[in-house]
């Protein structure tokens, strides 16, 4: 298999399986999420398919190095499954750390008011 498919493939495994057994945030799950998913590749699409047209390539891939999989506008399959991975990793980060500072607020007792209040300047 070659190297980007490859790498692309446990990229996306590898989210998969820390939010299954790490993260466990439920976030893969929601409408919120899946519908994320379709706005970024809403933008996406345009602007790889410009860079990576076949016609006029910005973007160049070796052939060796990819499946030769282009299901939308000469975009390689690896993009997708990278942009998958790349996007639901910073989404389930960013879960996680609102899910931290809540924890935090809670067991300090602080609302999220206490805190913004405490960072406003005094006139």
């Amino acid at each position: 298999m070659p190297i980007y498919p490859a790498l692309s493939l446990i990229s996306v495994v590898a989210v998969v399986l820390l939010e299954r057994f790490v993260f466990r945030s439920g976030v893969m799950k929601t409408w919120s999420f899946w519908i994320s998913m379709v706005i970024i590749f809403a933008f996406m699409i345009p602007v790889d398919g410009w860079l990576t047209k076949l016609s006029a390539p910005i973007v160049a891939y070796r052939a060796s190095d990819t499946s030769g999989l282009r299901p939308i506008w000469d975009i390689p399959l690896e993009e997708f499954a990278y942009a998958f991975a790349l996007c639901t990793l910073v989404i389930l980060l960013w879960d996680r750390s609102n899910r931290s500072e809540r924890t935090l607020q809670r067991h300090s007792g602080q609302t999220n008011l206490d805190l913004n209040a405490r960072t406003e300047p005094v006139s």
